[in-house]
C-alpha cells in the first residue's frame, strides 16, 4: 500500500485513514529540489520521495513535516519555520510537506500508516 513501483512527478490522493487529502508528488531530482520553494502555501500535502531529510531555506510559511518508512508509516511529525535545516531520519524514505497545522488536523502522529495514491492520467 502507498507505493507503486515508481513515483513520477504529479498529483493524486493522500489517504489518512478515511480521508483524503490533495496531493501533489515531487519525485524527479527537480521536483524535489523545487519542493514548496517560492510559494506562499499549499492545498493538501507534497509528497517528496526520495528523502529522509528536509529543509525550511527561501520558504515563505512554516511546514508541517511527517517522515515516512518504507510502509509509509509515520515516524516523525514535525513543524519547522522558514530557514531551517531538518534532522535526517536513518529509517526514513519519504517525506511529506503541508502547511503548519495541517497534519494534527488530519491525525498524523508516529505510528500511523498512510496511503498515497497517484492520479492514473499522469
Amino acid at each position: 500500500m502507498g507505493r507503486p513501483g515508481r513515483w513520477r512527478d504529479g498529483t493524486g490522493s493522500l489517504l489518512v485513514g478515511e480521508d483524503a487529502v490533495p496531493l501533489e508528488i515531487a519525485a524527479s531530482y527537480r521536483a524535489r529540489r523545487r519542493g514548496l520553494l517560492g510559494r506562499d502555501g499549499i492545498a493538501g500535502a507534497m509528497l517528496i520521495t526520495p528523502t529522509n531529510s528536509v529543509h525550511t531555506f527561501g520558504m515563505r510559511f512554516v511546514i508541517d513535516v511527517a517522515y515516512l518508512d518504507r510502509s509509509f508509516t509515520v515516524l516523525d511529525v514535525v513543524t519547522m519555520r522558514p530557514g531551517r535545516l531538518g534532522m535526517i531520519r536513518l529509517r526514513g524514505r519519504h517525506a511529506l510537506e503541508a502547511e503548519g497545522g495541517a497534519m494534527a488536523g488530519w491525525g498524523l502522529r508516529p505510528g500511523v500508516r498512510v496511503t498515497a495514491v497517484p492520479n492514473r492520467a499522469e
